[in-house]
């Protein structure tokens, strides 16, 4: 795997443009980090990277033959799966005995209820667990730790970072004490 590298990226939407000549590098087996307040286009690149989007223009070096992960700002879990359901489904490869270990750390009382029944908070730790679970070369982490009380941010934060330590990852957050705690190398700002 190499870097990857982004140049001159831009888009825009009904002739507004949301990224303009946008240019990064993201270093292969590091945490990335990217801020910037609302509405400055740190969701479309996202969306870029993994190809949910087509640019305006630009070009983006190193992706071709990655296997994707990602947490989006919304959990999208199937509602009527229970948490280790919504895992495996992701990867299959995975027993539900292993799904349920990885589950044990606070979230072992709903192990059998659909998601639909699940607290804001469950469903969140859910979806970034389905996300670390599975094979991917590129995770992508889209405010991953919102809707989280302090405490349970911070245990989640602390196991994500272990369980993505020496991958690539690109975490967009608001909050500059998640980069600190995912160890961000780079740190980007799409306002400049």
């Amino acid at each position: 795997m190499e870097d990857i590298v982004i140049r001159n990226l831009c888009k825009s939407f009904a002739g507004k443009p949301v990224l303009r000549d946008f240019s990064a590098v993201l270093p292969v087996g590091q945490v990335t980090g990217l801020m910037a307040p609302s509405g400055a286009g740190k969701t479309t690149l996202l969306r870029i990277l993994m190809g949910l989007e087509r640019p305006d223009g630009g070009t983006i070096d190193g992706l071709a033959g990655l296997r994707l992960s990602a947490v989006f700002q919304e959990d999208r879990l199937c509602d009527n799966l229970d948490p280790s359901a919504n895992i495996r489904l992701i990867n299959p490869t995975l027993g539900r005995r292993e799904t349920e270990d990885a589950l044990a750390a606070g979230l072992a009382g709903c192990l059998r209820q659909p998601a639909r029944e699940l607290s804001g908070g469950m469903r969140r730790r859910v979806a970034i667990l389905r996300a670390l679970l599975a094979e991917y070369d590129l995770l992508f982490l889209d405010e991953p730790f919102k809707g989280l009380d302090r405490e349970t941010k911070e245990t989640v934060m602390a196991d994500t970072r272990r369980r993505c330590a020496g991958r690539t990852v690109l975490l967009v957050t608001h909050d500059v004490a998640e980069l600190d705690a995912m160890g961000a190398v780079v740190r980007l700002d799409l306002s400049t």
